[in-house]
């Protein structure tokens, strides 16, 4: 399901907390600055100060569970990278996904499995035409 709505681009630092609450669904201040800290020197009023930023882009959303604020991401991580790779692709690749694609495949050998999904999903788009 793809969604078009705009969602902000977030910065690398707010793409390290988007990536925490994709994989924990939910989290505290202190719970994403505990896994922010563990890749960079980032203090917790910064972190805090960066998903008060999040909230007002729209990136997030902030639910008061007593005096803890509760954060999970406002789009899915699956709708954030379809519209981050999109622009990607506008910019720098003419539209071209196909472009897009191959380039990223040169760049990096891809595992038998990420192969396989490869050619599942040319399949399916075969079909389709």
């Amino acid at each position: 399901m793809e969604t078009k709505r705009h969602l902000p681009k977030p910065t690398e630092v707010e793409l390290e907390l988007l990536r925490a609450l994709w994989e924990k669904d939910s989290a505290t201040v202190r719970e994403l600055y505990e896994v922010v800290s563990q890749q960079r020197t980032l203090g917790y009023t910064s972190v805090l100060k960066t998903l008060q930023i999040m909230t007002e882009k729209g990136l997030v959303e902030r639910e008061e569970a007593g005096k803890a604020h509760i954060y999970r991401a406002a789009a899915s991580q699956e709708e954030t990278q379809s519209q981050l790779l999109r622009d990607l692709s506008e910019r720098l690749f003419a539209g071209s996904a196909a472009q897009l694609a191959m380039h990223a495949l040169s760049m990096q050998p891809a595992s038998a499995e990420e192969l396989e999904e490869i050619r599942k999903i040319i399949k399916q788009k075969r079909e389709r035409q």
